[in-house]
């Protein structure tokens, strides 16, 4: 009986046991018409394993599941295969760094990963201790990758698959240049590895990720008016064995129609003065004498009744120890902010030249209140406390106009980055 691995074609804990395969000169075939979420959840596949898990092994002796002891497996086929090492201490340091890449490496990748592609919550002070702790995990790695070709010895092993095959997640999913550049040891193993002709029989050419996905919006998806468009199928049916209505009647009807609601309740505030877009096109056409220039415009414009200012700061600054993860964070909140475009403008500062990282803000919203869609729609909001500006304090107005100017030092510190939503 042929070994049968039961996987997709992309799954990269199938690759550990392919490329276990080409080194030791086993034959493992892909089981065909394998498809992830259908396949697994057959009768069939779960006697071989009740939970579904993928990738699963079939064996003369039986089924095995959990890719590392597939790959274990496949390499001890071959009696004294110098993949797992030829003396106890090798055999140890192999599993050492096996159980390194799978802990350290790519748990906090997957846990990186699943909220970015939808599979779990987003909650970004999770997220930040996911790649905090990931960084660290690289940095270790860097360290014995500097005066190291391989993990263990002069030659690949088992770990070396095992732990190349959790970076290449990471690499080809969500760590970017700019991300990996502060681990060179770990990308030149990492390529290094991935064009050994054994590695790239099962991987391909590789290609590093250009950006880390958006986290994916947290809008609830609009249900169906199933009264409304039965109601608009209805009189069309009619309407063929019906004869025409006299004029009179049929404007009866139109009076009698519901109106259409507005789009939005800000809709229904009173006209203001304050034209957003003639302000949001000010700031981005004024490139010198900022202050005489937008912020004196900004005042001119500014209508106290018919908009409102308010700082907010970050709740968890603390916890803001790594400078990418905070300048994403950002992002992705203006980014789920577009809901509120035509009715806010908005400033984010990222302070500090060291971590902790502090993420403070100005905001202008229609209407004296946040807008209530706003803070049901962007759960980001209550990740940040908020306080309305009082005009009355010349303290406060002129914090807001270092805030739009991007006053630096800021507070006494220094700017790692503004970003604008406007």
């Amino acid at each position: 009986m042929a070994l049968v691995l039961h996987a997709g074609k992309t799954n990269k804990n199938a690759f550990k046991t392919l490329i276990v395969a080409e080194y030791t000169g086993v034959k493992v075939e892909l089981a065909p018409d394998f498809e992830m979420g259908v396949t697994n959840k057959t009768p069939e596949y779960l006697k071989l394993n009740p939970i579904g898990k993928v990738p699963l092994l079939e064996t003369p002796d039986g089924p095995i599941f959990e890719s590392n002891a597939i790959a274990r497996y496949v390499a001890r086929l071959k009696a004294d295969n110098p993949l797992i090492g030829s003396s106890l201490i090798d055999y140890a340091h192999i599993e050492q760094w096996i159980d390194f890449g799978s802990l350290e490496i790519d748990a906090n990748i997957i846990s990186w990963f699943r909220p970015r592609f939808g599979y779990a919550v987003y909650l970004p002070p999770a997220e930040e201790a996911a790649i905090s702790a990931l960084k660290r995990a690289l940095g270790a790695l860097n360290t014995h990758l500097a005066s190291n070709t391989y993990l263990v010895g002069h030659f690949v092993t088992l770990a070396d698959i095992i732990v190349t095959c959790n970076l290449f997640f990471g690499f080809t999913k969500l760590m970017t240049k700019s991300f990996t550049s502060e681990f060179p040891h770990v990308e030149r193993y990492f390529w290094t590895l991935v064009n050994q002709p054994k590695f790239k029989k099962v991987l391909g050419d590789v290609k590093q990720t250009e950006s880390v996905p958006p986290v994916p919006s947290a809008k609830k998806p609009s249900q169906p008016k199933e009264t409304k468009s039965k109601a608009k199928e209805e009189p069309k049916k009619e309407a063929k064995k019906e004869p025409a209505k006299p004029k009179a009647e049929a404007a009866e009807e139109v009076e009698e129609a519901p109106k259409p609601k507005p789009k939005n309740p800000l809709d229904l505030l009173p006209p203001s003065n304050m034209v957003l877009d003639d302000w949001k096109r000010l700031y981005s056409n004024t490139k010198t004498n900022f202050r005489e220039v937008a912020i004196k415009g900004f005042w001119d414009m500014y209508d106290p009744e018919g908009y409102s200012l308010w700082f907010c700061e970050y709740k968890y600054n603390d916890e803001n120890t790594v400078s990418f993860v905070t300048l994403n964070k950002v992002g992705g909140f203006l980014q789920r902010m577009d809901l509120a475009r035509k009715y806010a403008f908005g400033k984010m500062l990222v302070i500090g030249s060291e971590p902790p990282f502090k993420v403070k803000g100005l905001w202008l919203f229609r209407g004296q209140e946040i807008p209530p869609f706003v803070m049901e729609e962007c759960y980001d909001m209550e990740l940040y406390n908020w306080t309305k500006v009082d005009l009355s304090d010349e303290n406060q107005k002129e914090r807001v106009n270092q805030v739009i100017e991007d006053q630096e030092p800021f507070e006494g510190e220094a700017l790692l980055d503004a970003k604008c939503f406007k």
